[in-house]
Order: C-alpha cells, then structure tokens, then sequence
C-alpha cells in the first residue's frame, strides 16, 4: 500500500509504538539494500513508513550508511514528505541537552559520500539554496510546542563525517563561523530527499554541548545515549503529532525539484540509466 509520509528514526529512536497495521517492506534498489526494512501502517490516520537509520542493533555507523537506497526505497513506496530524527551535539548556548532543533540549513564537512542519484550519463543540478522543506518544518515545530518541547525553529547544521566526535579545535572553529548544532547524518538525506523531489525536514534531538562547553569537554556514548534516552518519548510524540498535522496536499515546490535541473538531452541518456532512475525521472524524460 502507498505510504504518504516517510520517517527515519535515529540514535534512541528505533521504532513508533503508535503505529498500527504494521507490515514490513523488504526493498532492493538500484544502490543497493536499506537500511533495513521498512515498517509501513498507519499513523494518526495516515499511511506512514518508517525506517531505523542505522538499521536494526544499531549496527550502521553514519559513514556505512547508505542513503541513496534508503531515500530511494521512500520514492518507491509512495512517499511525498519525509520527517528525519537524529542526534546532535549543541553549539550554542542556549540550545541546551534535550532541546529539539528544527534546523533551517546545511553545511557540508562529510568526506565523499554518495549524496546524489545522477551521474553515469544523467546529470542534474538540483537548487539547494533552502535544503529544508520550509512547509514540513512549520508543521515539526509547531507539533513540537505542541506536546511541550522546548523547539528551536531555526539553525545551521554542519554535517560532520565522524564516527569520532569533534577536536576541541574543530569545536570552536565550528561555533565560531556561527554554526549552531552538529551532527554526522542529515545532509546527504537531504540531498537526496530534494533531488526525488521529497520534502525533507530535521527534527534534531540536541544530545549534549560537544566540546566547546567547559561542562562538556570530552562527549562520551554514555552522556549521548542518556540523553537519547530522556528525548525519545518526546520525539515520538512530536513526529505522531506533526504526522497528523500535515496537510494532505503540499504547497511547497519540492514536488517540482528536478523541473528544470536536468541538463543532458533525453537522447543521450543511456538506457540503463532510464530504467534505473525512472521512479525520479520518466516524467521528464519523454
């Protein structure tokens, strides 16, 4: 059955207890397996997908992820919106451990991972001025305050490769170029999700202060999963309400990403490539 709205559950988020007629969808893509399955039912009255991001165990560390199968397995499954949880550590003051971030833009310190579907003979360039899908991210933030979470509705999120934690040096050079929270894992989603024509947005658990703080000068697993720990119920809440929350149409033009982004002539897409990224393209390629 289609799914309308897509979720991806991060560290201390593996599964939506308030999901109900569940079955599981096992997806090959062209890139390769998911995650893991995808757990499909209904939310609040909607057909939803949900998929573990470090798959089940938590056994996927964010450079092993791969996100082009799992955005990919969305598309295939019918979704239009995708609502992405996940761990960050807080630059700032004043968003403080147990805060949620709704983050508004992106910057890239990732190391080569795959973050596009083209290539190979299919080249677009999507626009990716606004990563965030401005519409979805209303609609977290107000379901945010809505079950009394403390929201922080903007934000730049600098996207780290990791597994390691930051140096005290990148800490501190991070906050001082006015990032505001850090994380290993949203923005090749993103990309993807805009380049399938998704819409895409952050709910950013904040986990602790990385390094920077004095309180907090070495981040351990055991002061991230504590907090993990104390935000999952709030964010399983906050995604069952804004999953009710969402409009049944978009307003947004994510829908329309790739109108004007593909560059090479329909004739000299190889043919392979067609059939492969059809689910994303054939509409615009006669």
């Amino acid at each position: 059955m289609t799914c309308e709205i897509g979720i991806i559950g991060g560290s201390g988020l593996y599964d939506m207890p308030e999901l109900t007629d569940r079955a599981e969808a096992r997806l090959d893509t062209p890139f390769g397996e998911p995650s893991g399955p995808y757990l499909t039912g209904t939310l609040r009255g909607r057909r939803v997908a949900f998929l573990a991001r470090h798959g089940a165990g938590h056994r996927l560390s964010p450079s092993e992820l791969n996100s082009r199968a799992n955005i990919f397995g969305f598309k295939l499954l019918g979704v239009e919106r995708i609502l992405s949880a996940s761990a960050v550590g807080s630059l700032r003051e004043d968003y403080r451990p147990q805060d949620i971030v709704i983050p508004d833009q992106f910057v890239d310190r990732t190391k080569g991972r795959a973050s596009s579907f083209f290539g190979g003979g299919l080249v677009a360039h999507i626009g990716f001025a606004h990563p965030i899908c401005a519409e979805a991210a209303a609609v977290a933030a107000a379901a945010g305050r809505a079950v009394g979470a403390r929201v922080h509705d903007r934000g730049t999120y600098v996207c780290m490769e990791g597994p390691a934690f930051s140096t005290l040096a990148e800490s501190r050079a991070y906050r001082a170029m006015g990032f505001d929270i850090i994380g290993m894992t949203n923005l090749p989603e993103a990309k993807l999700a805009r380049e399938a024509e998704l819409c895409y947005a952050s709910i950013a658990l904040v986990t602790d202060y990385d390094c920077w703080h004095p309180d907090h000068d070495s981040v351990t697993v055991d002061m991230v999963v504590g907090n993990l720990r104390a935000n999952a119920d709030t964010a399983r809440r906050l995604i069952a309400e804004a999953v009710g929350r969402m409009p049944s149409s978009r307003g947004c033009a994510c829908g329309r990403a790739l109108e004007h982004a593909i560059l090479t002539q329909p004739a000299a897409v190889p043919a392979e490539v067609r059939r492969a990224l059809a689910p994303l393209v054939a509409k615009y390629l006669p």
